[in-house]
């Protein structure tokens, strides 16, 4: 910080000999803030074995996503660093090794995000499970992932967790336009709790159905986060996007895309404060 300062007179004529000036710093020195590495899991199932439970744009979504965070690195992080777990990519054994490998990469300094897309089901005991891509229906708890190895993994990431889920309940298929999901409150509640520490970002509330269509080319909530993420939630055009901001953007777009019929809810811990998630380009 300290500098030394040379002056020199001059004219036509000539050049004085420099005087120096040699200045001290006395301030305090600049806080040196460690930018933080972001680990994504991105899993999305749409081509199940069981092609009844089939969906169109539920990879797609994943892959999106994916594709919309590594776009922030060297932004508002220095790294990023994406599994992408899509479809045949995405069986029972693929995601739980997915849940453990960001749960060994995240650190307290850094920031983990979860996306989910797909089918949520309950088994008869009222249990929840999000289905792998080689789900079936007659062996629940053999093919599906327990939500329980999910919040526990949400549970141990020490540092700032961003969950992004859009499910639905497989029970209820009507077809592969339509997800319909199951009642799971408790469930999104649990996760924002204080003790888990995650800002939950769900496609719907209660037994809504989270809408899919070829004119959004996704699901209309993956639609609406990466379009916040790219830079129309920045409302106040100062080139950051906060949690409160993307909260804003995903409710005001998914009532829009789907005419009312889909309201989306986001839900974090009364301890966490509204942060920058992205940086506009």
């Amino acid at each position: 910080r300290d500098c030394e300062i040379s002056l020199i007179a001059e004219n036509k004529h000539a050049a004085s000999v420099p005087a120096n000036v040699r200045v001290h710093w006395h301030g305090r020195m600049a806080e040196f803030v460690i930018q933080p590495k972001l680990y994504v899991l991105a899993v999305g199932v749409g081509q199940y074995e069981d092609a009844s439970l089939r969906l169109e744009f539920a990879a797609k979504d994943a892959r999106d996503f994916a594709e919309a965070m590594r776009r922030q690195q060297g932004g508002l992080y220095r790294h990023v660093e994406c599994k992408l777990l899509a479809d045949a990519q995405a069986a029972k054994g693929d995601i739980l090794d997915g849940l453990e490998w960001i749960q060994r990469q995240t650190t307290s300094k850094d920031v983990a995000a979860i996306f989910l897309a797909g089918h949520g089901i309950n088994d008869d005991s009222g249990f929840y499970y999000f289905a792998p891509v080689d789900f079936q229906r007659e062996r629940v708890k053999r093919t599906a992932v327990p939500w329980s190895e999910v919040k526990g993994t949400v549970e141990s990431l020490a540092g700032k967790v961003l969950f992004f889920v859009d499910t639905c309940h497989a029970g209820a298929v009507m077809g592969p336009k339509r997800r319909d999901t199951a009642d799971f409150t408790r469930i999104i509640n649990e996760l924002a709790s204080a003790e888990s520490g995650a800002v939950v970002f769900a496609a719907s509330t209660g037994r809504q159905a989270s809408l899919e269509d070829p004119a959004w080319n996704n699901g209309a909530f993956t639609r609406a986060v990466v379009e916040g993420l790219e830079g129309k939630a920045d409302y106040h055009r100062s080139g950051r996007i906060t949690i409160n901001m993307l909260d804003l953007y995903i409710s005001e777009r998914v009532k829009e895309l789907t005419q009312g019929r889909q309201t989306p809810t986001t839900t974090k811990p009364q301890t966490i404060p509204d942060f920058p998630v992205a940086l506009t380009r």
